[in-house]
């Protein structure tokens, strides 16, 4: 036991010497490599031992100067890649992409990503109605036959019958009403599609003779060619007419499940339409559900108001030309006077042609005169219509720029037919009513969330008394 500290002591004085060794020669390969490893410091390493860098050695006053590039190299050892040279030339940096593009191009560019996304989603959403086609329609229809009698049932309700018995008693007469209205005018033409033949024959003769005295100088040859090409015509498109028979039994069908459908829909509006209404605003998201749930109420009235104010206008325009063609001694003038009424709900083009039908019935069956008297009838009554009827009866709440409405009854009539051409003007007067009240509520709701002007920014802004106020006055 004694003999340990003794080689403990022997051990440890080995070690320090080697460490020494160590140290003299790292100092050795510092000094043979003037620059040194740029990851060791004597500060890093222990026990390493500060040591001075070498003296530079002496360049003589001849010698050649080093390039600019070399110096920093030599100034910096630590440094990898050198600088260009001064006379190396100024390469400009590449600006930002974004920087780069035009600022009118740029908003260009945004606003046809957007509008892209706007027609992609309205193609596709043509494409889901046109085909479902039917099923939109009846429900649409309903819509408008609802808008029609929810008064009346309000009515009801206010006179102290329940909710169930007065939608029925109000959908019941609805119905009821159109079924006798439609019945009419079947039995109307059914009645007089003898005589109307017959009309029609003495009529043409008339026609004949009078293009013969005319100042056209229509020859009864030329006559009787044109004649002959029409019976022509329809003999080789005998084929095509037949088919178009059978797609007639095929759209006979569609419209008796439509109308079916439309009464269904109706009947539910009638009795549950608030309910429908909240569960639709549960489908929209939360932060525009207060948006949307002030522009239904508005969009509802101005339906109704539209289709109550057309209602009547109709039946003005019928009521009126209906007469004068009875006056006129004109053929089947209550079915005509039915046309008028139904043909009203397409505005502009609905007129045009109720008025053209009318027109041609009594110039078939009653001469030229009579046709021209017909003319004249149903362009006063329509003037009536346009400058005092509409303005008066359906106001500012559902008016549209003519241009619009042309716009709108082509689209739908392209879209959809008939039924588009007599839904299109309504859902144009309810989204005009929509957008109009949804921007003026962004704009409110913008309005309140500034925060108020304070300090000098207030004294700015505040509004000045007029002059003569007790304010004025005071100051």
């Amino acid at each position: 036991m004694s003999r340990v500290p003794g080689l403990l002591g022997r051990l440890g004085e080995s070690l320090s010497r080697m460490g020494e060794r160590l140290d003299e020669r790292r100092a050795e390969a510092e000094r043979d490599d003037p620059i040194g490893p740029p990851y060791a410091t004597p500060h890093e390493v222990p026990g390493a031992v500060p040591h001075e860098a070498p003296p530079a050695s002496p360049q003589p006053d001849t010698a050649t100067p080093l390039p600019e590039a070399e110096t920093a190299a030599t100034a910096e050892p630590g440094r990898s890649v050198p600088a260009p040279p001064s006379y190396a030339p100024a390469v400009a940096a590449r600006p930002d992409p974004v920087a780069a593009i035009p600022w009118g191009l740029r908003v260009a560019a945004e606003a046809g990503v957007r509008l892209l996304v706007l027609a992609g989603t309205v193609w596709v959403l043509m494409k889901v109605i046109s085909s479902v086609q039917l099923v939109v329609l009846a429900f649409v229809a309903a819509l408008l036959i609802t808008a029609l009698l929810q008064p009346t049932v309000a009515m009801l309700r206010r006179k102290g019958l329940p909710r169930g018995l007065a939608t029925a008693v109000t959908a019941v007469s609805g119905f009821v009403v159109m079924g006798l209205v439609g019945w009419f005018v079947v039995w109307q033409v059914m009645d007089n599609v003898d005589n109307l033949s017959d009309r029609v024959k003495d009529g043409i003769e008339e026609l004949k003779h009078w293009l013969l005295d005319s100042p056209f100088h229509v020859t009864e040859q030329q006559i009787n060619e044109i004649a002959k090409n029409l019976s022509e015509a329809i003999g080789a498109n005998a084929e095509q007419i037949t088919s178009v028979g059978l797609q007639g039994v095929t759209v006979i069908v569609e419209a008796m499940t439509g109308i079916l459908l439309a009464m269904f829909c109706t009947l539910f509006l009638l009795y549950d339409g608030k309910k429908v209404w909240e569960w639709t605003l549960k489908l929209v998201p939360a932060q525009a559900r207060p948006g949307v749930a002030g522009a239904g109420p508005r969009a509802w009235r101005t339906l109704t108001a539209y289709v109550r104010g057309t209602v009547l206008v109709a039946l003005i325009d019928a009521v009126f030309i209906g007469l004068g063609l009875w006056f006129l001694d004109v053929p089947m003038a209550v079915p005509l006077a039915v046309f008028i009424f139904l043909f009203a709900f397409i505005p502009l083009v609905g007129a045009v042609i109720s008025g053209a039908l009318a027109c041609v019935v009594a110039l078939v069956t009653n001469g030229v005169f009579t046709a021209l008297m017909v003319l004249v009838v149903v362009l006063a009554v329509q003037q009536i219509e346009g400058h005092i009827l509409q303005p008066f009866i359906l106001g500012r709440a559902v008016r549209v720029h003519p241009l619009a409405v042309v716009l709108a009854v082509a689209a739908g009539g392209l879209t959809a037919g008939i039924g588009g051409a007599v839904v299109a003007v309504p859902l144009v007067a309810v989204l005009n009513t929509v957008v109009g009240y949804l921007r003026a509520y962004t704009t409110e709701q913008a309005l309140l969330s500034t925060p108020e002007p304070r300090g000098a920014t207030a004294f700015a802004v505040a509004p000045v008394p007029a002059p003569g106020t007790l304010e004025a006055e005071a100051k």
